[in-house]
């Protein structure tokens, strides 16, 4: 989880000054780890459409996107309004819970009042869980009838499928030496394992309600909601640094489940379903570290034209 300093944060106000208003709103005055969001706010053009764009796990902050990728300035400079949130749930969120959902819904409806956006295009991003959190919004937005439903939606590596995220991480376990495992891997086993309520081997079920995509659920309940949304998957899969830095596989990147799900849906018939994958492009700030699970994976102005363009 990343910290912005005072001083950081008044150059980032800087860069971000030209073109652009921030506007902070905490829902809740006396938390501010929680339940609020920031604004990017287009200057002397109108708004013409609106972006929810969700951090990943542990992102505490929305000031930090701003660092890590340009998405939110480059899209105000094309009207759009941007809007960077930490749900009710927290920067520790699980994103496709109902509490998560709950939250994001709220808060959706929330700004489309506030800024009287009603009739305008709504777009949704996000990454890593951020993602995850977003896909099944738009999910539920079809089943369930939403009054607002994303026009178009991109996730920058999502892990999609829990029951394989579950499975594979058992693995990455087995197949360590004692002491020798990220401490993530075992927080989400315990916590994919709480929120849903069992195992992939005793609810099943629950897993295949609560996963955005689901491999081995061949009714395709998920999936069948997004046949008529246009969606972008971003990853890159450097299978090299990966089994160097972390000593995983292609079973436990999330790859995996993006490219099952691209292929699902175009096989029913979503043309714009699509699997954009980049090579060299992973890096986090600041500091420019090397990571292929990164913000920076996703080119701002693509995803922008790409987003205009639906």
């Amino acid at each position: 989880m990343k910290k912005i300093t005072g001083v950081v944060f008044a150059i980032l106000i800087a860069v971000v000054s030209v073109g652009q208003k921030l506007e902070t709103t905490y829902l809740n005055p006396k938390d501010s780890t929680a339940n609020m969001y920031m604004a990017v706010i287009p200057e002397n053009k109108p708004i013409k459409a609106f972006l929810f764009l969700l951090d990943g796990f542990g992102g505490g902050s929305p000031n930090g996107l701003l660092f890590e990728t340009q998405l939110p300035i480059l899209a105000a400079k094309q009207g759009i309004l941007v809007i960077a949130p930490v749900l009710k749930t927290g920067p520790l969120y699980f994103g496709s819970d109902n509490a998560s959902q709950q939250s994001l819904k709220s808060m959706i409806e929330m700004v489309s009042d506030k800024y009287k956006l009603q009739g305008k295009d709504f777009y949704i991003g996000g990454f890593s869980i951020g993602g995850t959190c977003v896909v099944k919004y738009a999910e539920l937005a079809v089943r369930d009838k939403y009054r607002i439903k994303p026009k178009a939606v991109f996730a920058v590596d999502p892990p999609l499928d829990w029951a394989r995220f579950f499975n594979a991480a058992k693995r990455v376990v087995r197949l360590s030496a004692p002491g020798k495992v990220n401490e993530e891997v075992p927080y989400m086993l315990g916590r994919i394992e709480k929120e849903m309520h069992g195992t992939p081997q005793t609810a099943i079920e629950n897993f295949y309600d609560g996963s955005p995509y689901s491999f081995s659920d061949t009714t395709q309940r998920a999936v069948k909601n997004l046949i008529n949304t246009p969606l972008m998957l971003i990853s890159e899969p450097d299978i090299q640094w990966w089994m160097s830095q972390r000593g995983y596989d292609y079973e436990f990147i999330n790859i995996r489940d993006q490219a099952a799900m691209v292929n699902e849906l175009q096989k029913l018939g979503n043309a714009k379903a699509i699997l954009v994958t980049t090579i060299g492009k992973g890096f986090r700030e600041p500091g420019h570290t090397r990571h292929p699970h990164s913000w920076s994976i996703a080119d701002p102005e693509a995803v922008i034209k790409w987003l205009l363009s639906q």
